[in-house]
C-alpha cells in the first residue's frame, strides 16, 4: 500500500496540529489589507474580530490552482498519493479549483493518485470530519477505505449556526437590506444549518440570544448519534462567555457528550461577523 498525504484547507478551523494532516492556508481581506489565515498565517481570530468590531467588513478568496499545485506536488514528489478534503462546494469554488489542479497534476504523475473530496461541511464541521479522518488513518485505513468512510459518514455531520446580527450576512449578499434592518431592530437571531447540498440555510428566526442557543440544544438533543462519535464542538466568534454557557446547556442535556470549545476563524467569520455561535456534532439527520 502506497503512503498517502491528507490535506485540508484553513476553513476547517483546526485548533491543533494533526499527525497525518497538512492544512493549506487561505487569504482574507479586511481594512484594505490582505492577511493569511492558517499555518504560518499573520492574523489571529481575536485580531480579525477586533477589526470587524471597529466597523470593517471582510472578504475572502479561494485557494488558487498554483497554491494547490505547490502543496500537492510536494507530496507527489515524495512518492505519496494525495487525499484532499475540501470546504463545502455549496459555499465556495474551492473544491472545483482543487479538481482542476488534480487534473493538471495527474498528467505529470500518472502512476500516483490524487483524490479530492467535497466535504459538504464548513468551519469546525469540516474540522471535526478531518479529526476523525486523522484517527482512521492512524488506525491503518488505506486511502480507499478512508474515502469510503468519509463518503458514508460526512452527511451525518450536523452544523447549527446562530449569528449576533445581520450586518455581515447583508454585506455578503446572503440577506436583503430590508430583512437585515428588520432583524436587527427586532433582536432576531437567525438559526442556520448546513444543508444536504453543503449550503448555509436559514431555518428559523428567533428573538433573543438565549432562545437561539436553546434552539441549538434542542437540535442536538433530537438527532445526536454518539455511536459515530461522542465529540461535540461549540465554536464562537470572539464570544467565549456565550460559548461556555452553551457548553453547560449541552452537557446538562447530554451528560455523555464530550464537548469542547473552539473558535470560528476569519474565513467563515468574514460572512457571519463577531458573535457567531456554532454547534457541530455527529447526528442521524443533518
Amino acid at each position: 500500500m502506497r503512503e498517502y498525504q491528507i490535506f485540508t484547507d484553513a476553513t476547517s478551523d483546526l485548533q491543533e496540529d494533526l499527525e497525518s494532516v497538512k492544512v493549506i492556508p487561505m487569504n482574507v481581506e479586511i481594512g484594505d489589507k490582505e492577511y493569511v489565515y492558517g499555518p504560518q498565517g499573520n492574523i489571529s481570530c481575536k485580531e480579525f474580530y477586533g477589526l470587524q468590531k471597529e466597523g470593517y467588513y471582510a472578504s475572502t478568496s479561494q485557494i488558487n490552482v498554483l497554491e494547490y499545485e505547490k502543496y500537492f506536488e510536494e507530496a507527489l514528489k515524495e512518492g505519496k498519493d494525495v487525499l484532499y478534503i475540501s470546504f463545502s462546494s455549496g459555499m465556495s469554488g474551492t473544491y472545483q479549483t482543487a479538481c482542476l489542479c488534480k487534473n493538471e497534476l495527474q498528467e505529470s504523475y500518472p502512476d500516483q493518485r490524487i483524490i479530492c473530496i467535497d466535504s459538504l461541511c464548513a468551519a469546525v464541521g469540516e474540522g471535526l470530519l478531518v479529526e476523525e479522518v486523522d484517527k482512521k488513518k492512524r488506525e491503518g485505513l488505506s486511502m480507499d477505505e478512508l474515502v469510503d468512510w468519509i463518503e458514508d459518514n460526512k452527511m451525518n455531520l450536523c452544523h447549527w449556526f446562530t449569528v449576533d446580527n445581520f450586518d455581515h450576512l447583508k454585506h455578503g449578499g446572503r440577506v436583503s437590506a430590508v430583512a437585515a434592518t428588520l432583524g436587527n431592530t427586532l433582536n432576531i437571531k437567525p438559526l442556520l444549518r448546513v444543508d444536504e447540498e453543503g449550503k448555509l440555510r436559514v431555518v428559523k428566526k428567533i428573538r433573543g440570544k438565549h432562545k437561539a442557543m436553546a434552539a441549538q440544544v434542542e437540535c442536538i438533543a433530537r438527532t445526536w448519534n454518539p455511536e459515530i462519535s461522542k465529540s461535540v464542538v461549540i465554536a464562537h466568534g470572539d464570544d467565549l462567555k456565550s460559548a461556555e454557557e452553551l457548553k453547560e446547556c449541552v452537557e446538562k442535556k447530554l451528560p455523555d457528550a464530550e464537548v469542547c470549545i473552539s473558535e470560528i476563524g476569519p474565513i467563515i467569520g468574514a460572512h457571519t461577523g463577531p458573535g457567531v455561535m456554532v454547534l457541530v456534532f455527529w447526528g442521524t439527520n443533518r
